[in-house]
């Protein structure tokens, strides 16, 4: 395959994906029944940051329907489509305040704003998530790159990526999306 057909393909598949909510096939697909529910062991926190400890619950299913009725538009492409919004346009890359990024999905405690830090990327940047219980992470080959997607491990939300790129002690780069957080302002000083 020379190099325009390849290029081509490439930007056919993408707008493909991309469209596939407009597409009249994936419009005519039945509609899939939601899996059970299976438990899952977070750690919840205060608004502030404070562990409150464990807690077991279940996983959160929904249907695409139902999260479309729950998110904004730009919400349900990032969360459940696995969007990304565009670099230096989500409402928290710059924020500073004092407090808690959970899942605007379902409000599961993602990153405390202790461990924020300005990247220069355009999106917000962590250097670890407020609890490893509390978020998953996946191998993405999408678009010829190998990444590691970030997800909510409550409702499988997907958040963003983490990169080796980051500040110390982790030397890591949680890059997430605005769309996917719901930032809790800290309730009492720290």
């Amino acid at each position: 395959m020379d190099r325009r057909a390849f290029l081509l393909t490439a930007c056919s598949l993408y707008t493909t994906a991309c469209n596939r909510e407009e597409h009249p096939a994936a419009a005519a697909a039945p509609a899939t029944k939601p899996r059970a529910p299976e438990p899952v062991t977070l750690v919840d926190f205060s608004n502030s940051g404070t562990r409150i400890g464990i807690v077991n619950t279940d996983k959160v299913i929904k249907t695409d329907e139902e999260w479309k009725r729950q998110l904004t538009p730009e919400q349900y492409a990032v969360t459940r489509r696995k969007g990304t919004e565009m670099a230096f346009t989500g409402k928290y890359y710059k924020m500073h305040d004092k407090g808690i990024y959970r899942c605007v999905c379902c409000g599961n405690a993602l990153f405390s704003s202790d461990t924020k830090f300005e990247s220069g990327t355009g999106w917000p940047s962590f250097w670890q998530p407020i609890a490893e219980e509390n978020v998953a992470e996946e191998t993405d080959a999408s678009f010829g790159m190998v990444r590691t997607e970030v997800l909510c491990r409550k409702c499988d939300a997907h958040l963003g990526h983490v990169f080796p790129d980051g500040p110390q002690p982790t030397g890591l780069r949680y890059c997430m999306n605005s769309a996917a957080l719901q930032f809790a302002k800290s309730d009492t000083p720290k």
